[in-house]
């Protein structure tokens, strides 16, 4: 049988996130072709490597990747930019017939967390990946919601400084604020609140994920570490580093305590605690950036079912 035509693909920005992207398409997907590597920085680390790998390379931005000889045939553009230049690519590049996977927090398309909403969304044009600690906490969110009401979620997503580079740093209120939403409308929360922190420690610590989902007395305890156990493993499936740092903690909120009425509750609560680590692959970015590897990682999760369906 003749084998399967890869989709050709482009990506937008040559920062860490999007030259890191370039590599795992290079080296791990066998649906995805790499295009080019548009930038707006033509001395940037990732336009050169690309450049050694053979991967046809503009730093004009998205006007450059218009002008390169193959565009007609990309069939997606992960755009690894700002929220902000996202808008303006979202307008330039969609007339072409081209799919977006945007990975920065604009959020013009429908929020896409691989295991929990993807086959919802195979249609949609322009997919957002949300944020790294979106990904990294919905799943567990939705998996308690699943067995039980969540009145309230909330997560704190602690990164390494030196992982964050100009675009997250750039984009803090963006983060927080498309997290949230992502937690209630995807995770299935009735209200949530994300925080991230950026952790100055030296030498640079791993990316850690702290989730709390304030759920009923009712609920289940053993079918809540279930579906989450489950969900940490689904995401483990295409982000090898992603684990549970310790068991999932369950304890009773006692009537009156202020954090059994978060979310509007009323009597007691039961408060569900999950500890996540993730480790990047160490493709291009270091193993302690695995605040940037998870994001990559969905993404091109997402791409590769969009070339397949």
């Amino acid at each position: 049988m003749a084998e399967r035509a890869r989709t050709r693909v482009a990506v937008l920005g040559s920062g860490n996130i999007g030259t890191d992207l370039m590599i795992k398409v290079l080296r791990t997907s066998d649906v995805l072709e790499m295009a080019a590597l548009a930038g707006i920085d033509p001395g940037s680390d990732g336009l050169a490597r690309a450049s050694r790998l053979g991967v046809p390379t503009t730093h004009r931005g998205v006007e450059g990747l218009l002008e390169l000889d193959g565009f007609a045939d990309v069939g997606l553009v992960f755009d690894a930019t700002s929220a902000g230049a996202h808008r303006r690519h979202a307008e330039v590049l969609l007339p072409h017939g081209v799919r977006l996977v945007d990975l920065t927090p604009a959020a013009l398309g429908p929020y896409v967390v691989p295991p929990v909403n993807l086959e919802e969304h195979l249609a949609a044009p322009d997919l957002n990946m949300v944020t790294c600690g979106g990904q990294a906490t919905v799943p567990v969110v939705a998996a308690v919601s699943r067995v039980t009401p969540v009145r309230y979620a909330e997560i704190v997503a602690s990164l390494s400084s030196r992982s964050a580079g100009p675009g997250t740093r750039a984009n803090i209120d963006e983060f927080t604020e498309t997290t949230r939403r992502a937690l209630e409308e995807v995770g299935g929360a009735a209200a949530a609140k994300a925080v991230i922190v950026l952790n100055p420690a030296e030498p640079p610590l791993l990316m850690r994920d702290t989730v709390h989902c304030v759920v009923g007395p009712e609920a289940d305890g053993g079918a809540v570490c279930a579906a989450v156990e489950h969900a940490v493993a689904e995401v483990a499936a295409y982000v090898p580093g992603y684990r549970l740092k310790q068991e999932v903690q369950l304890r009773a909120l006692p009537a009156g305590d202020p954090t059994a009425a978060l979310g509007g509750g009323s009597g007691s609560a039961r408060l569900v605690s999950v500890f996540l680590e993730v480790e990047g692959a160490a493709h291009y970015l270091p193993a302690y950036a695995g605040n940037l590897d998870i994001m990559t990682s969905a993404a091109l999760r997402v791409a590769e079912r969009l070339a397949t369906r």
